[in-house]
C-alpha cells in the first residue's frame, strides 16, 4: 500500500490518476449485497475488473461467500491477501498452471471451470501427486459460444467423469449469459437470459436424474444481475464490476452510482473547440466508450498514446492549460488493469492508496 499521498486533497494529485469515490463504492457494495440477499442467492463477485484485494475484502465483509477470478494469477494474488474461497471461472490447462493450482490448494480453496475430459484427467493426476483435491465446475455454453460443454448429455457425461475421478470433486455447473448484453430491448434481453439459464437448469436436472449431485449453479454477471438471481435454481451470482458502475454498466441498465473516475489535466488548447489532456489510451483503453468528462459536453473524444483529444460541441474559452477535471471511466474492466494504483477518495481527500496487485496477472 502506498502511503505518501494519503491525506492530500484530490486537487493536489498529479495526473493522470485513477480514483474511486469511497462513499459511492461502499453504497454500491451495500446495495448489491441487499439485492442478492433479497433474491435468496449467494454472492461470489467477479474481481477481474477490480484487481484490488482490499476491495475484495470489502465485498466479503458485506456478505459475499467468496470471489471469482478470471485467471489463476489473480487467484494467487487474492489468496496471498488472505481470501480463502475462490472460483477461477476459466480453464486451467497448461502443466505449469496445473502445478500452481494444486499447490495453491494448501493456501485456499480454489475451484476452476472445466469443459474437457483430458483437462480433468490432468488436474486430477497432479492433485493426487500433491495429495490434495481440486473442486471443479463444468462450464456450460448456453449461447455465448465461447467456452463450455454443450447443454444436456455432453454436460452430464463430463460431470459423471469428474465424479468418478479421484483427485477432483464435482461441485456443479456454471455459465455466463453475457451474449444477452448485446440485446438492446430490455424485454428481449430478459427472454435471452431466461433461455440461457433455462438451458443450464435443464443440464442440472439431467445430472440429478442420473444421480449426480449438483451443489453449485453459478451464473450471472453485472450486466444481468437484475434478472438472473431471481430465476429458479441459480445458487450463486458472479456480478462484481457493477460496484464501479462505469459508463458500460450504466448502458446495460445498472442503477447504481458511478464511482470510478480518471482525473486528467489540460495540456494544450490549440483551438477554441479543442482540449488536449494527459489521458491517452495508456490511461483509458480504446475500443470501449471513452471517459466522459464531468464538467462539460463532448462532441468527440479520440485517444492517442499519451493524449486525449477532445472536440467540444462549440468554441469555449474555459478550461485553460494546467486545469484538471474528472471523467467517468468508460469500462472499468479494461481500465483498472492499465494502472499501478487506485486512489480512494472521500470528501475530496485521499483516504487510501491501493496497489492494483491483480494487474498483469495474465497466466
Amino acid at each position: 500500500m502506498v502511503q505518501v499521498e494519503v491525506g492530500l486533497r484530490k486537487a493536489e494529485l498529479d495526473t493522470p490518476v485513477l480514483w474511486v469515490d469511497l462513499d459511492r463504492l461502499e453504497r454500491n457494495i451495500a446495495a448489491l449485497a441487499r439485492h442478492f440477499q433479497a433474491a435468496g442467492v449467494k454472492w461470489r463477485p467477479h474481481t477481474k475488473g477490480i484487481k484490488v484485494p482490499a476491495i475484495a475484502h470489502k465485498l466479503l465483509a458485506a456478505g459475499a461467500i467468496g470471489i471469482t477470478c478470471a485467471k489463476l494469477g489473480e487467484a494467487e494474488v487474492m489468496a496471498a491477501a488472505g481470501i480463502r474461497d475462490i472460483l477461477v471461472a476459466n480453464q486451467v490447462v497448461t502443466p505449469q498452471k496445473i502445478a500452481r493450482l494444486v499447490h495453491l490448494q494448501r493456501h485456499a480453496d480454489v475451484k476452476v471451470a472445466v469443459d474437457n475430459a483430458g483437462n480433468v484427467a490432468a488436474i486430477a493426476a497432479a492433485a493426487r501427486a500433491a495429495g490434495v483435491e481440486v473442486g471443479l465446475l463444468v462450464e456450460v455454453d448456453t449461447g455465448m459460444h465461447r467456452a463450455g460443454t454443450q447443454p444436456g448429455e455432453p454436460t452430464r457425461a463430463l460431470a459423471r467423469h469428474i465424479l468418478e475421478t479421484p483427485g477432483v470433486r464435482f461441485l456443479g455447473l456454471m455459465t455466463w449469459e453475457g451474449h444477452a448484453l448485446a440485446v438492446e430491448d430490455p424485454a428481449e434481453r430478459r427472454r435471452c437470459v431466461e433461455r440461457s439459464i433455462g438451458l443450464l437448469m435443464e443440464s442440472v436436472a439431467l445430472c440429478r436424474e442420473h444421480g449426480i449431485p449438483v451443489e453449485v449453479v453459478s451464473a450471472g454477471g453485472s450486466g444481468t444481475y437484475q434478472i438472473t438471481p431471481f430465476l429458479p435454481g441459480v445458487t450463486e451470482i458472479q456480478a462484481g464490476g457493477a460496484i464501479f458502475c462505469d459508463q458500460s454498466y450504466q448502458a446495460w441498465g445498472i442503477s447504481l452510482e458511478p464511482a470510478l473516475f480518471i482525473r486528467t489535466t489540460v495540456t494544450s488548447r490549440p483551438a477554441p473547440d479543442r482540449i488536449i489532456c494527459d489521458a491517452g489510451f495508456k490511461t483509458a483503453p480504446r475500443g470501449y466508450p471513452p471517459p466522459q468528462p464531468l464538467p462539460f459536453a463532448v462532441a468527440r473524444f479520440l485517444l492517442s498514446a499519451e493524449h486525449g483529444i477532445i472536440t467540444l460541441p462549440a468554441a469555449e474559452e474555459g478550461w485553460q492549460v494546467g486545469e484538471a477535471f474528472d471523467m467517468v471511466v468508460g469500462y472499468g474492466d479494461a481500465t483498472v488493469c492499465l494502472h499501478d494504483r487506485l486512489y480512494g477518495i472521500r470528501d475530496g481527500t485521499v483516504e487510501v492508496v491501493w496497489n492494483i496487485q491483480g494487474r498483469g496477472q495474465l497466466r
